[in-house]
């Protein structure tokens, strides 16, 4: 094999993988639901703790991979989320199930981050938003795929849908693991210390702001774990939602799959267009669609109007998901297995703190109808804030510079 061809072994590693775990994890609140009465409270709580889990173990899991290797990191994470869809399926408790959740936070942290490095691991810089550009469309299409299927799947066998399948997906992610291993350690992979290639073959140059570009990585990293805030609360509550609509998970499949859609539209595009590079303009636009389209899906009582606010939903999380691994692969000083944990930990901070908020509002305000949605909503306006004082302490820096060049 190629080394070419070994990159496009793990990109279809990253799309197995992510049909693989969102057929688990999108659909097991439904299954909570179905068969143990979660509401909306119980599924925010469960999906709070695991959120917790998974922000400690991204960040050591990117070190694992870093120190012991990458195709290592790898077969550990496919071995160990084969057995944890494995307890999921036989232990038909909330505990069990609780426990398969609890080690599928861990273990599937072992996977993300080593995936991301391995993409661009040995590329030279002109190539990185390319190959970074492939993997977040392959595995945004894989999302968009398995939400749009996975309702059909579920109400076909719902205990197949949220294990069994997933079990089957990651064991074979476990055998083509090896081979990828194997394979890569005949190829001498090369090494670029820096940029050489030609104008016609270079990609367009990045637009590089007027003061350092770790402010716009900063600013990636808080953005992206409130579009997590928003995300993860969406999909607990989103049986709540079908609920209050009469819809069957099947139709939650077809209906509610339109932001992964827009979210991989977003992701071609900024792929292809490279002007969003470091401005602040499109990271603003993002975060404000983002509260504006959260509220609106949960608040609407027409279905018509939950899809249209898909579609600006999807972009938004598209392009500040993609900012934070763009921004962590391409500024700062830490190894790329480090950075690919960091920015998985703080998709952890957002999974962890908007079901929190939500069920900790539905805990002690019951009596206040969609206390749960106006939390959360407020959490996001925090993170509003937080982005437009690190744009205006970018912009004081600018000033200083400025001053001093004088």
């Amino acid at each position: 094999m190629t080394q070419r061809q070994i990159k496009t072994g793990y990109f279809a590693l990253a799309a197995l993988n992510t049909l693989a775990t969102s057929y688990f994890l999108n659909y097991l609140y439904f299954f909570l639901r179905d068969h143990f009465g979660f509401a909306n409270l119980q599924n925010l709580g469960i999906s709070a703790v695991y959120g917790f889990i998974y922000i400690f173990a991204a960040w050591q899991c990117g070190k694992f991979a870093q120190r012991r290797g990458f195709h290592t990191s790898l077969k550990f994470g496919f071995a160990g989320l084969t057995l944890c869809m494995i307890v999921g399926g036989i232990f038909n408790s909330v505990p069990g199930i609780f426990c398969a959740l609890g080690g599928y936070g861990v273990v599937l942290l072992f996977i993300w981050p080593a995936l991301e490095a391995l993409v661009s691991e040995n590329e030279p810089d002109s190539r990185v938003p390319h190959m970074i550009g492939i993997y977040n469309c392959t595995w945004a299409a894989a999302a968009a795929f398995s939400y749009f299927s996975g309702g059909k799947l579920y109400d076909w066998n719902d205990r197949a849908a949220v294990f069994w399948i997933p079990a089957a997906i990651f064991f074979l992610q476990w055998l083509i693991a090896f081979y990828l291993s194997k394979q890569a350690a005949r190829i001498p992979m090369r090494k670029f210390k820096s940029v050489e290639v030609s104008p016609s073959h270079a990609e367009a140059p990045v637009s590089q702001p007027l003061t350092h570009p770790k402010i716009f990585l900063k600013m990636a990293w808080l953005a992206n774990p409130f579009a997590y805030v928003a995300v993860t609360t969406l999909i607990a509550v989103m049986p709540g939602l079908a609920q209050r609509l009469n819809l069957s998970p099947t139709k939650v499949g077809l209906f509610c799959s339109v932001w992964f859609f827009g979210r991989l539209a977003a992701f071609a595009l900024l792929w292809k267009w490279i002007s969003w590079h470091y401005k602040f303009r499109w990271l603003l636009a993002a975060f404000l669609l983002l509260i504006a389209s959260f509220m609106v899906i949960l608040l609407a009582m027409q279905l018509w109007l939950v899809v249209f606010a898909q579609i600006f939903f999807g972009f938004a999380v598209g392009l500040i998901y993609y900012s934070s691994l763009f921004y962590s692969m391409d500024v700062g000083e830490a190894t790329q297995g480090e950075h690919g944990g960091l920015h998985e930990a703080a998709i952890g901070a957002g999974i962890f703190a908007g079901p929190a908020v939500g069920a900790a509002s539905l805990k002690f305000l019951p009596q206040y109808a969609n206390v749960g949605i106006f939390a959360v909503s407020a959490l996001l306006v925090c993170g509003l804030v937080g982005l437009i004082w690190l744009q205006m302490s970018r912009k004081h820096s600018v000033g200083e510079n400025r001053t001093a060049l004088l």
